[in-house]
Parts: C-alpha cells; sequence; structure tokens
C-alpha cells in the first residue's frame, strides 16, 4: 500500500454542533441518492402494493446496513488516508482482478440503464422526443457536467435533485392520508405472507451498489482528513440514510394504499409512468407531474452519481495497476486521464445498447459479477477494518461487526438468487 496521505496545510476544520454539522453534510447524500434508483423505486411500490405497509421494518434494516457500510468505507479512509481501492489492492490480486473486470462490464451495462431509466420518465413529461433522445441527451447532460470538474457543483446539483426526490414523493404518500397505526406497526418485524427473497431484496436494496464505494473519493473532495473527521464523517452518512428511508417508507406507503388489493402490478419504469397516470385519474393532473418529477430525479441523480463516483474508482485501479503513486494533491483527480476515459465509456458505448439490446453474454457476466459485490465490499471491510492496516482508535467494535457479518450473509442470499436467474 502506499503511504499515508497527509492533510492539505489549508484544510477545514471538523465541525462540532449540530447546525455547522448540517451545513457541511454532501458526501452521505450524494452516495445515498446516487444508490436509490428507479429500481429502488419499484421494489417498494411492488413490496407495498403485494403487502401493504407491514415491511415497513425491511426498509429501516436496509438502510441501516448500507450506512454500515458506507461508514466503514468512510472509516478507512479516514484512518489510513489510503482509498479503499488500495485496500482492496493490499488484500491480494484477486481483488483488484476482479473490481477491474467488473467495472468495465458494469459500466458498459449500467450506462445504457441508467440513460434509458431517465430518459422515460422524462419523455413522459415531455413526449416532444423519443426517449433514445431523451436517453442520449441525459447521457451527455451527466457527461458535460462531470467534464467540468468541479465537484461542489456536482455536490449542489445532487443536493437539489434529493431535495426534489424527498419533497415530492413523500407528497404523494401524505396526499393517500395513510393510516399511521399501519406503518408505525409496520415497525414489528414479521414476515407475513411475504415473500422471503423479496423481504431480502428491501433489505438490500435501500441505496448502492457499486457506487457506495465512491464515498472516499467524494469525502477527499471535501477534504476529511483524520481522526478528527470520524463523527463528522458519521453524521453525515447517518442524514443521508434517515432520509433514504423516509423516501423509501413513502414509496412503499403509496403501493400500499393505492395498489394494496387492486391487482394492479408495477414492473419497471414504465409501471412508474402507469401509477402515475391513475394518481391523475384520483387527485389530478398536478398530483401526475408530482410523481413523475420525484422519479425523474431518483433516476437522473443516480445517473449523475455515478457518472461523477465510478470513474474515480476506475482510475484508482488502473494507477495502482500501472504501480504509480497518487498525484501530488493526495487525491484522484476528475481530470485524470483514466478517470476521463471511464467516463466516456460510461457514457458513449452504452448508447449502441438503446438501439440493440444488451449481448445474450453480457447480461451473464455481468449478472454473475454483480452477484458478489456486496457481498465482496461487506467482507473485504471486515478483513480491512480489524486488522493492521488500521490503527486500534479506527478498528470496527462488535456492532460493526455483527452488522457486516449480517450484511454478508444477506447479500449472498440475493447474489444466489441472482444468479440463478442468470442462468435459468
Amino acid at each position: 500500500m502506499s503511504s499515508k496521505l497527509s492533510a492539505p496545510p489549508n484544510a477545514p476544520t471538523a465541525p462540532k454542533t449540530f447546525g455547522k454539522k448540517m451545513k457541511t453534510v454532501g458526501p452521505g447524500f450524494v452516495t445515498a441518492a446516487t444508490g436509490v434508483g428507479t429500481g429502488d423505486l419499484i421494489a417498494a411500490l411492488v413490496a407495498g402494493a403485494a403487502f401493504g405497509t407491514t415491511l415497513v421494518w425491511a426498509i429501516i434494516v436496509g438502510a441501516v446496513l448500507k450506512f454500515f457500510l458506507t461508514e466503514g468505507i468512510g472509516r478507512f479512509h479516514l484512518a489510513t488516508g489510503k482509498t479503499i481501492l488500495e485496500g482492496w489492492h493490499s488484500l491480494g490480486k484477486w481483488a483488484m482482478g476482479y473490481f477491474g473486470v467488473y467495472s468495465v462490464l458494469w459500466g458498459f451495462s449500467y450506462g445504457a440503464a441508467a440513460m434509458s431509466a431517465s430518459a422515460l420518465l422524462m419523455a413522459a413529461m415531455v413526449p416532444a422526443l423519443p426517449v433514445w433522445v431523451w436517453a442520449i441527451i441525459h447521457g451527455l447532460a451527466g457527461f458535460l457536467l462531470v467534464m467540468t470538474g468541479r465537484y461542489k457543483l456536482f455536490e449542489n446539483i445532487m443536493i437539489v435533485l434529493i431535495g426534489v426526490m424527498f419533497v415530492t414523493v413523500v407528497g404523494s404518500a401524505v396526499m393517500l392520508l395513510p393510516d399511521l397505526g399501519n406503518v408505525v406497526a409496520g415497525l414489528v418485524p414479521t414476515f407475513g405472507d411475504s415473500n422471503l427473497l423479496l423481504v431480502l431484496g428491501l433489505l438490500g436494496g435501500v441505496g448502492g451498489t457499486i457506487t457506495m464505494a465512491s464515498y472516499g473519493y467524494w469525502i477527499q473532495e471535501k477534504q476529511w482528513h483524520g481522526k478528527s473527521w470520524l463523527s463528522m464523517m458519521r453524521f453525515d452518512s447517518v442524514i443521508a440514510y434517515v432520509i433514504t428511508a423516509i423516501f423509501t417508507v413513502s414509496l412503499l406507503i403509496v403501493g400500499a394504499e393505492f395498489l394494496f388489493g387492486t391487482g394492479v402490478t408495477i414492473e419497471g419504469e414504465e409501471g412508474l409512468i402507469t401509477l402515475s397516470l391513475m394518481f391523475s385519474e384520483e387527485f389530478g393532473p398536478a398530483a401526475k407531474w408530482l410523481f413523475l418529477i420525484g422519479a425523474w430525479s431518483a433516476a437522473f441523480s443516480s445517473l449523475l452519481g455515478v457518472w461523477n463516483g465510478v470513474p474515480y474508482l476506475f482510475a484508482d485501479f488502473w494507477r495502482l495497476f500501472r504501480k504509480r503513486p497518487l498525484p501530488a494533491g493526495g487525491k484522484i483527480s476528475e481530470k485524470d486521464p483514466a478517470y476521463r476515459a471511464y467516463l466516456i465509456w460510461l457514457t458513449f458505448p452504452p448508447m449502441i445498447l438503446l438501439f440493440f439490446g444488451k449481448p445474450v453474454l453480457l447480461v451473464i457476466l455481468y449478472g454473475a459479477l454483480g452477484a458478489i459485490f456486496m457481498p465482496f465490499l461487506a467482507f473485504t471491510l471486515l478483513w480491512l477494518l480489524n486488522t493492521n492496516r488500521v490503527t486500534n482508535d479506527f478498528r470496527s467494535g462488535w456492532v460493526s461487526n455483527t452488522v457486516l457479518v449480517a450484511c454478508i450473509l444477506v447479500f449472498v442470499v440475493l447474489g444466489v438468487q441472482q444468479l440463478i436467474n442468470v442462468f435459468s
């Protein structure tokens, strides 16, 4: 592993008060918003439509699992001054080899999916252009924003999109006047008649996959260094996942109050559009726009987060592969040639898939490698945070270790199910 990074001489001082911490939050919001895409929207709506509000607890537990994963990534960065890729590099070539292959396949496949999801929802609001044109526009918008290399601008746009997501989706849930007693009752863990895999999907689907590993690079952009920032980093992550949980519970409520018992099914982004039309029939056109704007914000914030965050990981991978030290500034730059090469890879080659669909081999490889990423992340964090790679005051306690083990169990089951679906 490379030598420990020192904080820049002009690095900011960690805030101590609640008010100052609130003004400093940002990377956690970006991580959570990137992870909550249309897939999470659909999963929560499906769960609500099928089982009412009995699975609120699963969303809360899922947010807790993702918090501990994100906190572990942030803690490793603050403890060592090293990146998560340097941590994986220290574990052996197997970890780096897996990440390198997966990141290339993931970027090609996800690029098309992210552009399509944003485009379908935008086309529902502004049908003047076909979906493929909107897809290309969204991809180019993300590309141009990230190419500016201005993290603060990116973070501000993400926070605005999070605010829009939160207000519109929570507003949609409030309009339905849910029975709060049923919502509170859903906090008590129970499976009832629910499907085990659906419950596990909610546990594992509350925001984040490979993008969670970008968290450390975003806190480096904010110049958070060392133990003094540990409390702020945890506060940042807690606020982000509390909002994520409220957002996802609101979607569950929409599914429960609007679809439970109706027999209407929600499948894919087209299902979100169908739901928006039902909102319009029940509450008027304004309600339709409210829901669609929230869903689009979730889709586009995921696209922007990936376009900005995952190239950091690839650029760091490429640096370590070529055995090069970090730049003089002590962090991966958005102007790094490998960063920009991966940004191009995310944006332009996937546009081919908008017209021709995914090759079968790509689907199989992408699904197989993706199925093990979350267990891989949880397992490597357990390894990194319980060895001499970090000092004693940064090592995981029994709570963190217990949750990370639970993450491994949950994500292994989900991964096996995903593999079954890929090869069946």
